[in-house]
C-alpha cells in the first residue's frame, strides 16, 4: 500500500486477494479502508480454476506492473485494473477464450497429455488434443516434423515439439511471472530434478511393470520384477521427501507435482492396491492432494484407486479338436480270422519328420568342428580356421540387439536375460552357434552380439523361442564380410568396448 499511496489515481480502488484467513480479518479490512482504498476477496474455490489464478492469468495480457513505482498500469482507463468482486465471476468467462497455443496429437487418455493440458490450464492457456493413429496417420510429412515418430506431439504455430515434458514446459513458460517452472535458479533446478524423476524412476519402471502384463511388450518376468523393484525404490525416496513437504518445489503445485503425480497415474490405477499403497502413506496423501485439484480433475477425471492389482495371464495354447471315436458295432458271432498277411498289419508310426534345415544342401562346413576349434584354441586361431572354411551359401551370420536395452538394470540380471533366451533355443543346436554379451554398467548396459545360422534365414528353431521377438536379427551381407570381420572378432573374442558379461550358444 505504500507503493500505491505513490499513485493518486490509485485513491477509492479495490485491492483483490486470494483466500488467506490473514487477508479476512476485521483490522486488515479496517487497515486497507482508512488509506483510502476497498478491499474485495476471491471464493475459495472455482469450477474451472484457482480464482487468484484466473484473474492474472487473464489479466496479465492486459495489466503490466511497474518496477519503479510497484503498482499497475491499465491499458485502459484507472478504473479498470482493480475488479470489484462484482466481476471475479466474468474471470472464469474470460478464460474459456484463451488463444489455443497449438495441436496435442496422441492416443485417448494419455496421462503424458494430461501433464501438458494441466500445465496449460495452471499457465493460463490451452492446447487443442486431436486423436492419432500411430498406424495410419503417420506418413511423410510427420515423420519430417517428428523424426521420433512417436507420440504425444505438439503442432504450433511457432514451434513444433515432442516430449510430454516439453509440451508440458512450454505451456508453463507462457506465463513467466508463474511458479510453475520455478521462480529462481534454485526453484528451477528443482522442477527439472523432478521432472527427470518422474520419467527415469517413475515412467520408465512402471512402464517395465505394466506394459507386459497389458500385451503392449514381450512378457519377461526378470524384467518385469526389475520394474516392480524399481518402481518400490523410486517411491520410497519419494516418500521420504514427502514426509516434510505437502508439494515438492516450494509452497504450490508446480511443474514438478504436475509431471510426477501424471507419472503415477498408471500405477496407482493398475498395480497400487491397498496393500502396496500403505507402504508408502506420504505419496497416496500426496498424490490424492494434487490430483484433488480442479485443473487435474479437468484433465484426467476421478482417479479410481486400484483394488486388484493387474496380473500376467500366459496365452492360452488352442486346444486340438478330438474326433469322437465311432460306436462300436453290435458283436456278431466269433468267427476264427485267418491269419493276415504281413501287408495287413498294422502300419508303424511313421519316422519323424526331419527339420528343414536338414533338406538343405551339404555344407563344407561342419559346426561341431567349428566348435571344437572355438572351444579348444585362442580366437584368433578359431577365426582364422572360421574365415577360411566358412560356408557363405550354406550359412549365414546375424548380429542380433536386444530391443529393449533402456530398460535394463543390473548387469548380471541382463546376462541372465542372454542365458533364458539360449536356453529357449534348445533345438536350434545343430544349426545355429552365438555369441551374446552385456555391456556397459548397472543400469546402464545393452544386449548384443552376432549369431551364425544354418541357411539364408532364421529358422523356425530359433524363431519360436518365446522371447526371440524381443531380440532384432539383421542380416550382415557376403559384401559386408569384410568391413564386418573385426567387430565379429571382437564379439567372438569378448574384447567389445565396454564388455560386462556373456554367454556363447553352442
Amino acid at each position: 500500500m505504500d507503493e500505491m499511496d505513490k499513485c493518486e489515481d490509485m485513491k477509492g480502488h479495490y485491492l483483490v486477494m486470494d483466500n488467506a484467513p490473514i487477508h479476512e480479518t476485521e483490522d486488515i479490512s479496517k487497515y486497507i479502508e482508512c488509506g483510502g482504498y476497498r478491499c474485495t476477496h476471491f471464493p475459495q474455490y472455482s469450477s474451472r480454476l484457482d480464482p487468484t489464478e484466473q484473474f492474472w492469468s487473464v489479466d496479465r495480457s492486459k495489466v503490466t506492473i511497474s518496477t519503479e513505482l510497484m503498482c499497475l498500469e491499465s491499458r485502459g482507463p484507472p478504473s479498470s485494473f482493480l475488479v470489484p468482486s462484482s466481476n471475479a465471476s466474468g474471470i472464469v468467462t474470460a478464460m474459456a477464450q484463451l488463444a489455443t497455443f497449438g495441436t496435442i496429437k496422441t492416443y485417448p487418455e494419455n496421462p503424458r497429455v494430461a501433464k501438458a493440458q494441466i500445465a496449460a490450464a495452471y499457465a493460463g492457456v490451452s492446447f487443442d488434443v486431436k486423436s492419432f493413429d500411430l498406424t495410419k496417420d503417420r506418413d511423410a510429412a510427420f515423420m519430417a516434423k517428428f523424426p521420433m515418430g512417436k507420440i504425444p506431439v505438439l503442432e504450433g504455430s511457432k514451434v513444433d515439439l515432442f516430449e510430454s515434458s516439453a509440451i508440458a514446459y512450454y505451456a508453463a513458460a507462457q506465463q513467466e511471472s508463474s511458479v510453475l517452472a520455478g521462480t529462481n535458479a534454485v526453484e528451477k533446478a528443482l522442477v527439472l530434478q523432478w521432472i527427470l524423476f518422474s520419467e527415469n524412476e517413475i515412467s520408465a519402471n512402471i512402464g517395465s511393470w505394466i506394459y507386459p502384463l497389458l500385451g503392449y511388450r514381450p512378457y519377461m518376468k526378470p524384467n518385469v520384477d526389475a520394474g516392480i523393484e524399481n518402481t518400490k525404490r523410486a517411491l520410497a525416496a519419494l516418500n521420504s521427501i514427502l514426509l516434510t513437504k505437502t508439494y515438492l518445489v516450494g509452497d504450490a503445485i508446480t511443474l514438478a507435482d504436475i509431471a510426477v503425480v501424471t507419472a503415477l497415474v498408471p500405477g496407482f490405477k493398475l498395480v497400487f492396491d491397498k496393500e502396496f499403497r500403505s507402504q508408502y502413506k506420504n505419496v497416496l496423501r500426496y498424490f490424492n492432494t494434487v490430483v484433488a485439484q480442479p485443473h487435474f480433475k479437468a484433465a484426467l477425471g476421478e482417479i479410481a484407486l486400484c483394488e486388484t492389482p493387474l496380473k500376467y495371464t500366459p496365452p492360452k495354447k488352442e486346444k486340438k479338436e478330438t474326433k469322437k471315436e465311432a460306436a462300436p458295432a453290435p458283436k456278431k458271432e466269433a468267427k476264427k480270422e485267418e491269419a493276415k498277411p504281413a501287408a495287413e498289419e498294422e502300419a508303424k508310426p511313421a519316422p519323424k519328420p526331419k527339420s528343414k534345415l536338414d533338406l538343405l544342401p551339404k555344407s563344407p562346413f561342419i559346426l561341431d568342428e567349428w566348435k571344437r576349434m572355438y572351444s579348444n584354441n585362442d580366437t584368433s586361431v578359431a577365426m582364422k580356421w572360421f574365415w577360411e572354411n566358412f560356408d557363405s551359401e550354406g550359412w549365414s551370420l546375424w548380429r542380433v540387439d536386444y530391443k529393449y536395452n533402456d530398460e535394463l538394470t543390473l548387469v548380471f540380471m541382463s546376462n541372465n536375460l542372454i542365458g533364458g533366451f539360449f536356453a529357449r533355443l534348445e533345438l536350434a543346436r545343430k544349426y545355429a552357434f552365438g555369441s551374446m554379451v552385456v555391456c556397459g554398467t548397472n543400469n546402464n548396459n545393452t544386449i548384443s552380439g552376432y549369431f551364425l545360422v544354418r541357411g539364408q534365414e532364421i529358422p523356425e528353431e530359433v524363431s519360436y523361442a518365446a522371447d526371440f521377438e524381443s531380440y532384432n536379427f539383421v542380416k550382415i551381407e557376403p559384401s559386408q564380410y569384410e568391413e564386418k570381420k573385426d567387430e565379429i572378432y571382437k564379439y567372438m573374442a569378448w574384447e567389445v568396448e565396454g564388455f560386462a558379461d556373456g554367454k556363447i550358444f553352442k
